[in-house]
């Protein structure tokens, strides 16, 4: 069987992920499929870092700014929005490019993890939120460590959904998550793919997390949280447990001064950032792009991918001929 050919470019936060799908995309006549878990919704423009329409220079992109904050997002959703989005743009001949540092999602699409439910337990479901409500998220947390250490250390302790998740999972079959998922990634991809992680070294990393975030603040990071907090959005929702709304919120609501909100939305992007790069690390098949290796030049990376695309036969005769030609 002919796998159909996908390209995934990702790489932790702030690295430039962006920049440089759209210009691969252009290269390959390509479209973009985001595997971003904010920039899907509305209203979110700001602390999301989102493509802009200018920035897309006529690239079709696909799961930017297709719901409302209000929704739930989350990896089984991404999946099948992905998997719809690929077909629309296999039919039109192109070549999907997946660029975004959600590695679950990238995960989920690219060895298509089954997430068939069990029957909801809906008494213990209930359980457990209340367990949360009353003994806080790191009860529940606790309760997960014992179960399955593994998920413990990749779910963070305020994510009660993905806590709750695991251990019902557990509960119903007896088999920790992290071992369905385990056996899940070690399936075979239905895509012909190279999967690129772009990287640079830490203190440059760093230091463009850093100016990002003084960047959001210029262009308006405190006004967007004050507009979504006005349209009823609050911390509890799936939104606004992103980075840099939150904790804009907390600052909103007293919690922090505005200073001190910008300093852990730094630290914690560090933080983010970090967990990404072990994440990569661990996945299979994944090719790095260490921009101090090309110079920092991305022109020099891009023509490196082309070269990789081209012996993986991913391009056409006619894609190779523009290529040359450009």
């Amino acid at each position: 069987m002919n796998r159909p050919p996908l390209v995934i470019l990702t790489g932790p936060t702030a690295v430039g992920k962006t920049d440089l799908s759209i210009r691969l995309a252009k290269a390959i006549g390509g479209e973009i499929v985001s595997a971003d878990s904010m920039q899907v919704y509305r209203h979110m423009d700001i602390g999301s870092a989102k493509v802009t329409p200018e920035e897309m220079d006529g690239v079709p992109h696909h799961l930017i700014d297709v719901l409302e904050p209000t929704d739930d997002f989350n990896v089984v959703a991404f999946q099948a929005m992905a998997k719809e989005a690929l077909r629309g743009i296999y039919s039109r001949g192109h070549i999907p490019v997946v660029a975004g540092g959600t590695g679950f999602y990238i995960q989920a699409l690219l060895y298509d993890i089954d997430f068939t439910e069990n029957d909801v337990d809906t008494a213990l479901r209930r359980d457990l939120e209340q367990l949360a409500a009353e003994r806080g998220p790191e009860y529940l947390h606790a309760m997960l460590k014992e179960i399955d250490p593994a998920s413990a250390d990749a779910i963070h302790s305020n994510n009660i959904k993905r806590t709750i998740r695991a251990i019902e999972f557990y509960r119903q079959t007896g088999t920790p998550i992290s071992v369905h998922n385990e056996e899940q990634r070690a399936k075979e991809s239905p895509y012909h793919f190279l999967y690129y992680v772009l990287t640079t070294d830490r203190a440059a990393l760093y230091e463009r997390i850093d100016r990002r975030v003084e960047r959001m603040m210029e262009q308006g990071l405190l006004e967007e949280v004050r507009r979504l907090a006005a349209m009823g959005c609050d911390r509890h929702m799936v939104s606004m447990q992103g980075l840099g709304y939150k904790e804009i919120l907390a600052y909103l609501e007293g919690e922090y001064t505005l200073e001190e909100a910008v300093r852990v939305i730094k630290r914690d992007t560090r933080h983010f950032a970090k967990r990404q790069i072990t994440w990569f690390k661990r996945e299979r098949e994944v090719r790095w792009l260490n921009l101090p290796d090309f110079d920092n030049d991305r022109a020099k990376v891009l023509e490196h991918i082309l070269k990789e695309m081209n012996e993986k036969q991913m391009l056409c005769g006619k894609q190779i001929q523009e290529i040359e030609q450009a």
